[in-house]
């Protein structure tokens, strides 16, 4: 078979990043094999998958809005139309294997792909798989997931396989005592690390600013990523609670496995790559599920973390009322932040790219 390998995946980093991790496993396994990914043009893809150095082509595809308008009418043409331009870029690019890394983009490709008889491997980052999981999973040759209760909704038993999510190589692996001086902390306060996701979010940052105590303490400080659109908001108020000095804003940090080196605790959201890294970085965690996500997914995943010890679940609706409280207790015991963070560490599946890359060297 052709040693070439397209990727399929997109809307969101939760699907793009992922592939990319694989990718550059593949590249560590395999040097001479070429990497193509499809996507959309507009969203995060666009931007990341060519800043990577890979070759990108896009389709029409967008996903379905449950609500009458004109992109309603559009989506069984869309659907069409992507179809017929991924089977262009199949027949052009001849790839060995496809591989679907998840949200809408990856249908169209993958299914024809299917229809064409390319070895085809889903990777599933969340506890729910999506809608396009759901429906390609009975036709692909193998589907890779992350979490053990994500089989029963997958419609097979063969093929399925617990591989976890593939991260950035680095996570885990950064010195603290470098990462301090990066971000320009100080080795005696305990770092709490806010991450609202590249979007922020409001709600935790709101819940944070309303625990003054906890952002002026001497022995406290906070690595805080509020999201570019509530960066400036967050900085005028932090600023009038008079609480700068142990507290260190950003609207969004490129070079996460710093910030996770140098962390003692995590406040997230609980997209499954997020998860994946603090469980890689054996960091205990505070996690906000986004209320809005697809079938509540991020939910389902934060329980499964937190039923196993390593994260205390704090519903969106709770977390003005709760945060702080939390907070102040894991910091108070530092044998229970420690036992979480062996319970992260044991959830953990820090080879997941390792894997996948291997399957698909296998597959073709």
């Amino acid at each position: 078979m052709p040693r070439r390998v397209l990727f399929a995946g997109g809307g969101t980093g939760g699907h793009v990043f992922p592939a990319l991790a694989i990718a550059e496993a593949l590249q560590r396994a395999e040097p001479d094999i070429e990497i193509r990914f499809i996507g959309t043009r507009g969203r995060i893809e666009a931007r990341v998958v060519p800043a990577h150095g890979y070759a990108f082509d896009a389709i029409w595809i967008a996903g379905f809005r449950r609500r009458l308008a004109i992109e309603t009418l559009l989506f069984p043409v869309k659907v069409i139309v992507s179809m017929l331009q991924s089977l262009v870029v199949l027949l052009r690019f001849k790839p060995g294997a496809v591989i679907g890394t998840g949200g809408y983009v990856c249908g169209p490709p993958v299914f024809v792909a299917t229809l064409l008889g390319i070895p085809t491997l889903l990777q599933e980052q969340n506890s729910y798989p999506g809608v396009t999981t759901r429906l390609l999973a009975r036709r692909v040759r193998e589907v890779h997931i992350a979490f053990e209760a994500t089989r029963k909704f997958l419609g097979r038993e063969l093929g399925v396989h617990l591989s976890g999510n593939p991260i950035r190589a680095t996570v885990g692996t950064v010195e603290r005592s470098e990462s301090l001086r990066r971000l320009g902390l100080l080795a005696s306060r305990t770092t709490i690390l806010v991450v609202g996701g590249s979007q922020g979010a409001a709600s935790i940052n709101d819940a944070l600013l309303a625990s003054p105590d906890l952002l002026g303490r001497p022995d406290v400080q906070v690595v805080w990523l509020t999201g570019a659109s509530e960066l400036a908001r967050v900085q005028r108020r932090v600023a009038a609670l008079g609480a700068g000095e142990g507290v260190h804003l950003y609207g969004f940090l490129e070079d996460m496995p710093w910030a996770y080196a140098a962390a003692d605790l995590v406040v997230c959201r609980a997209g499954a790559s997020t998860l994946a890294e603090i469980l890689c970085a054996g960091l205990p965690s505070v996690l906000v599920p986004y209320p809005h996500a697809a079938a509540d997914h991020q939910t389902l995943n934060a329980r499964t973390i937190a039923d196993a010890g390593a994260a205390v679940l704090i519903p969106d609706a709770e977390v003005k009322e709760r945060l702080g409280t939390e907070i102040r207790e894991i910091l108070a015991h530092p044998e229970r932040r420690a036992a979480m963070s062996v319970a992260a560490r044991s959830l953990a599946l820090p080879n997941a790219a390792r894997i996948i890359a291997d399957a698909i060297v296998k597959l073709m």
